[in-house]
């Protein structure tokens, strides 16, 4: 399918499955009955989404250890990643005051008085304490990340393989040619899960409108205005940031990342749109030398929309209970959530871990998670999308500082592996 094809297809899934979620939950009164709707229709989203996490793992391994292996020299590896790595750090530290700032200028939690009872959120606070960050980061197996899609696992590994691919230089071919092969293999799978787009897209909706009513994306108005008032915001420094070392052509690349943008936003899932990405900044054109190499890192490293909801979403729970924060304090939680974000891609509910370890330290209350809990899920499209648009500025600024901004033999073949699926 062409790329306007499937967007238009996708934008159409969003709105009926919104219409037909509506119907059911005002034609169908009995809660019990409106939950066995939504179990029929999340059956849809979710093999989709489980289709994608079968390809995300050996999709990263191979994109990643050929764009390694493929650089001339080791050298080059640190060059690249560290150009990366100092994108993402100034990007996190932008999202999290602009979330600080934003936060504190709307008050959003004002006027909701709260008050403490003991109810438990469900959500593990000790899920990110330093051990099980370290744990995380570094695998004891080459296999098991593999298996639990362990993506910065994934990476730590790809890492070490592709460099010492690079290093043994001729020796290398023939491995390194056999995982480039499989890439392509996973480009071309990545390309017939993707036609069911669509459908996941329309029964993800139906399934959380029937239940919660077209009443959910009303009733935190306020809460939910205000922080997309703040993703927009952030979009725009992301994109003038874009512009400055991009030139106009930062526009043609956020026209390409549309379709990317479109699927993590009605999925909420930077995952589902990953390997879109990859064919979209071929198109831009990036080097796969470089995309394979960044874009898996900013995976796990640049999570801008989900760094700015932790901040935003924190303090809004303190406000709610009437507990006021020192500047001090919220410095102190920003400089915490610059470390607890970093690998949580692998996490599940990763975003509202952090926030949860991040209540438990600055004895905030932890139930408060249950004022963002029924939201959380359109709260979470707008930082996918957020992470889409985020992940493609850091890989075109990056290839810009290396002159990889090319078309070359990997490119077209990334692109062609992509949309030669059947239609």
């Amino acid at each position: 399918m062409k790329s306007s094809r499937m967007t238009t297809y996708i934008l159409a899934a969003m709105a009926l499955g919104i219409l037909v979620g509506g119907l059911i939950h005002s034609q169908v009164p009995e809660p019990a009955a409106q939950k066995a709707f939504a179990g029929y229709f999340s059956l849809g989203s979710m093999i989709f989404l489980r289709l994608i996490k079968m390809i995300i793992g050996p999709l990263v391994f191979s994109t990643l250890v050929v764009g390694i292996g493929h650089m001339s020299d080791t050298g080059a590896v640190g060059r690249v990643g560290g150009k990366a790595m100092l994108w993402f750090v100034t990007a996190s530290l932008v999202s999290l005051s602009l979330g600080l700032i934003l936060v504190n200028l709307f008050q959003p939690g004002d006027g909701v008085h709260k008050v403490v009872s003991g109810v438990s959120s469900g959500i593990d606070s000790h899920a990110m304490t330093l051990d099980g960050f370290i744990k995380h980061v570094f695998p004891d197996s080459a296999v098991r990340p593999m298996v639990d899609n362990e993506i910065l696992q994934i990476v730590v590994f790809s890492i070490f393989f592709g460099v010492a691919c690079a290093a043994m230089g001729a020796r290398s071919k023939m491995v390194l040619e056999g995982i480039e092969g499989l890439s392509h293999i996973i480009l071309r799978v990545t390309g017939y899960v993707m036609m069911i787009a669509p459908v996941a897209v329309f029964c993800a909706m139906a399934a959380t409108i029937s239940t919660n009513g077209l009443g959910i994306l009303v009733s935190y108005a306020k809460f939910m205005g205000e922080f997309y008032f703040g993703l927009v915001c952030l979009w725009g420094l992301l994109v003038v940031a874009g512009f400055l070392i991009l030139g106009p052509a930062v526009m043609r690349l956020i026209r390409l990342v549309q379709e990317p943008f479109l699927l993590a936003f009605s999925t909420a899932s930077s995952e589902a749109a990953y390997p879109k990405m990859l064919e979209q900044l071929a198109k831009f054109p990036i080097s796969r030398k470089i995309s394979s190499f960044v874009l898996p890192l900013g995976y796990s490293f640049n999570l801008d929309g989900t760094m700015m909801y932790c901040t935003f979403a924190s303090v809004f729970i303190a406000q709610a209970y009437d507990i006021p924060l020192s500047f001090g304090t919220q410095i102190a939680m920003l400089l915490t959530l610059m470390l607890t974000s970093k690998g949580v891609a692998g996490v599940p509910r990763a975003s509202l871990v952090v926030i949860a370890a991040t209540l438990s330290q600055f004895s905030l209350p932890e139930e408060g998670l249950l004022l963002i809990l029924g939201i959380d899920t359109f709260l979470d499209m707008g930082r996918s999308a957020t992470n889409v648009i985020g992940n493609s500025l850091a890989t075109a600024v990056v290839a810009k500082w290396e002159g990889q901004i090319v078309t070359d033999e990997d490119t077209r073949e990334t692109i062609e592996d992509m949309e030669l699926a059947p239609a």
